[in-house]
């Protein structure tokens, strides 16, 4: 090893010691927050759930445009309707994101007849809800074809542009699910997990690209019909999120240019327990918290 190398092995620890201290200044500090005034922002799965509320809440935070996308056009036109009674441009498009090619068509159509789309974010999703054996094999492709590879599609189809911009932000709605997953809803769990290693990939690869960032969000269960039926052990401990505060939390993650948000914060306790604690531990603990039988009374959307 060269004097170059040692160099940067010995420096190396007081980086790391500096940006500790940086971040845990930041956290006190009022942050520079990014100005939406300016921003056409598209939203996947934006007919109903969290992707509704995001709408929303992008809407009230002064976004210039927002365009929505699903697959049942009448949750989409009543969401746009909302949206543009608020005051704000609103266009929606009926789109799977599991559909390569139906995603880049679309999105020349978007580019086309709206503009270009400077926050892109990944919401849509679907749960099979049930155990590997008793899956159908088409249900678990559909699974991970929306919920992973429609983030390939729409993220190839979008970052050109922002990085030619040089004004662009990613945003996967993810799940804590993807660090600790449950029986019921391998399906879920599995594509979730693939997605949140295809963020982390991204918002590294996207370090050197000025202007354009990432914002992965995982929050604990929402109280969303997507996961109707779904029951916590201990409700008064780990109360489901709204979707609301999970809109609100996003909106102010991309502002800030946030790369991961655990929602609630708490959450970041699981992944500190996950990377010390024996795997018996770790399995007493879902025992405890019911995690193994949460999703036996699952129903789903209807």
């Amino acid at each position: 090893m060269d004097l170059k190398a040692l160099g940067c092995v010995a420096v190396l620890p007081i980086q790391i010691l500096y940006y500790i201290i940086k971040a845990t200044v930041c956290w006190f500090l009022p942050s520079r927050r990014r100005d939406l005034t300016g921003d056409v922002v598209l939203i996947t799965g934006g007919g109903r759930g969290i992707g509704r509320h995001l709408a929303k809440e992008f809407a009230v935070r002064g976004a210039k445009k927002l365009i929505l996308w699903g697959r049942t056009e009448k949750c989409l036109k009543e969401a746009c309707e909302e949206i543009a009674l608020m005051g704000t441009e609103c266009h929606y498009f009926v789109c799977d994101v599991a559909n390569r090619e139906e995603v880049y068509k679309q999105a020349k159509v978007v580019r086309e007849k709206v503009g270009d789309v400077t926050i892109l974010v990944n919401n849509a999703a679907v749960v099979h809800g049930k155990s590997l054996l008793d899956s159908d094999d088409d249900a678990l492709l559909k699974s991970q074809h929306i919920n992973t590879m429609g983030q390939f599609w729409t993220t190839k189809a979008f970052l050109p542009r922002m990085l030619e911009l040089q004004n662009g932000h990613i945003v996967c709605i993810n799940s804590i699910l993807s660090l600790s997953p449950i029986p019921g809803a391998i399906d879920y769990c599995t594509s979730k997990a693939s997605s949140l290693a295809f963020m982390e990939s991204l918002t590294l690869g996207l370090l050197d690209c000025p202007g354009v960032g990432c914002t992965t969000v995982l929050p604990f269960h929402t109280n969303t019909e997507m996961f109707q039926g779904m029951r916590v052990r201990f409700p008064q401990l780990f109360p489901p999120l709204k979707p609301e505060v999970v809109a609100q939390k996003t909106v102010d993650a991309v502002r800030t240019n946030t790369a991961f948000v655990y929602l609630p914060w708490t959450m970041h306790a699981l992944v500190i327990l996950k990377s010390m604690l024996p795997q018996s531990a770790l399995e007493e603990i879902h025992k405890f918290s019911g995690s193994y039988t949460c999703m036996n009374t699952f129903k789903g959307r209807t």
